[in-house]
């Protein structure tokens, strides 16, 4: 029989990819999570971490036990609920979500959701996809609100993940000018055409994201400004620091001067969706994910 505590602890060692700062976390020795590990290594007759001096990375058989662990936690919070519910009467329900779709989407379709089911109690966590959706699949959170680029989700749906990914909208970016640029009169650009410009960032991801748009387009991009908000992005924008390249869903409230012209296509875009586990028992997940498909549909029909 597999302990679930040693998969806790593989989950753990896997999260943060060593012993030591697994140990620091779960609060025991760096030996006791060692011995953990390797109890469990003989239980199933095969090495699932792979140990070096710069630490440790998952085996194939040890990828498999960490989707067993995370679908095991996931499982035990769903029981957890349920029991809670019996001596309470209250559904818990706890909705992560990244801050502009959130603004967007989740107001209105919490307050259809929370008229059709009073005695749900509903949670808001704000986080990026990359910490939101592993929380989906470990039970913390019942859905997340989330997005992706052009790549996969930073833990995308597929064999063994237990995520189930419900696409909401398209969202395009686009090219933010100062007041008077030369290229605000245009209907559309190439990102070529803004090779010497300088840039202000709204995301850290979104760096990463430009530089390879950029370099399809043949420049290296000159970043001047990274923030983490899109509405100071803009500011800087209208103060002259650079150009920037913001998603459609983020360009309100509008600050005067500044221009906002599309990319040719193909143009980049940000796919936003919601992320739940794979179950059929949970109506209350199924009731709010169908609000958000409903308010996404009203925002594409605008």
């Amino acid at each position: 029989m597999i302990d679930v505590q040693r998969l806790r602890v593989l989950r753990t060692v896997a999260e943060h990819g060593s012993f030591n700062r697994a140990a620091t976390a779960l609060r025991l020795t760096p030996s006791a999570v060692s011995q953990q590990v390797a109890a469990l290594e003989r239980s199933l007759g095969t090495q699932v971490v792979a140990r070096s001096t710069r630490g440790v990375t998952l085996t194939q058989a040890g990828h498999i036990m960490v989707g067993a662990a995370e679908s095991v936690a996931a499982e035990l919070e769903h029981a957890r609920q349920r029991v809670a519910q019996l001596s309470t009467g209250r559904t818990q329900l706890t909705v992560a979500t990244f801050t502009s779709g959130g603004r967007l989407l989740l107001p209105a379709a919490l307050a259809r959701f929370t008229a059709d089911h009073p005695r749900t109690v509903v949670h808001i966590r704000e986080g990026e996809p990359e910490d939101s959706l592993p929380l989906v699949r470990q039970g913390a959170v019942d859905l997340a609100l989330a997005y992706h680029f052009d790549g996969p989700l930073p833990v995308g749906p597929g064999p063994g993940s237990g995520l189930e990914w419900t696409p909401l909208l398209e969202d395009p970016l686009y090219v933010v000018l100062p007041p008077g640029h030369r290229l605000a009169h245009r209907d559309a650009l190439d990102l070529a055409e803004l090779a010497t410009e300088p840039w202000v960032l709204g995301c850290l991801k979104s760096e990463a994201y430009l530089r390879r748009y950029a370099e399809r387009a043949g420049f290296d991009p000159d970043v001047r400004g990274t923030t983490t908000d899109y509405f100071f992005a803009r500011s800087l924008v209208a103060a002259g620091v650079g150009v920037s390249l913001i998603p459609s869903i983020a360009l309100t409230p509008e600050i005067p001067g500044l221009c906002t012209v599309p990319v040719r296509s193909p143009g980049p875009a940000r796919h936003i969706g919601v992320a739940a586990i794979s179950r059929g028992d949970r109506p209350h997940v199924t009731a709010l994910v169908h609000a958000l498909r409903e308010q996404a549909m009203r925002h594409d029909g605008r």
